[in-house]
């Protein structure tokens, strides 16, 4: 089992940044594909980044536009999400999600509890 838990969440003006970590417990992450996840009222959650095992390839979901940057530190078992120039669009609860396969939130084993994300405009 791995647990995961979110921070670096808050509210934030349009244009600034925020860093997400995602602290992983239990068993190690090092073998798992790792991302973040999110999920505005109304809508379905989404894809955001992923990361695979090793860091060597990072993925993300069309509407990033390189305004965010996914990392790990399998060591202290912790990943994180650079989110800059954001925008109102943005606000969510954020997840990080554990042993990610295609992109997609049917595949994720493992999630955290999420930490919200305010974009103010």
């Amino acid at each position: 089992q791995v647990y995961l838990v979110e921070s670096g969440g808050g509210l934030v003006q349009a244009g600034g940044s925020l860093r997400l970590a995602c602290a992983a417990s239990g068993r190690t992450i090092s073998s798992y594909a790792m991302g973040w996840f999110r999920q505005a009222p109304g809508k379905d959650r989404e894809f955001v980044a992923a990361i695979n095992y090793n860091g060597a390839n990072t993925y993300y979901g069309d509407f990033v536009k390189g305004r965010f940057a996914i990392a790990r530190d399998n060591a202290n078992g912790t990943v994180w999400l650079q989110m800059n120039s954001l925008e109102p669009e943005d606000t969510a609860v954020y997840y990080c999600a554990g042993d990610v396969h295609d992109y997609s939130k049917y595949y994720v084993s493992y999630w955290g509890q999420g930490t919200q994300v305010t974009v103010s405009s």
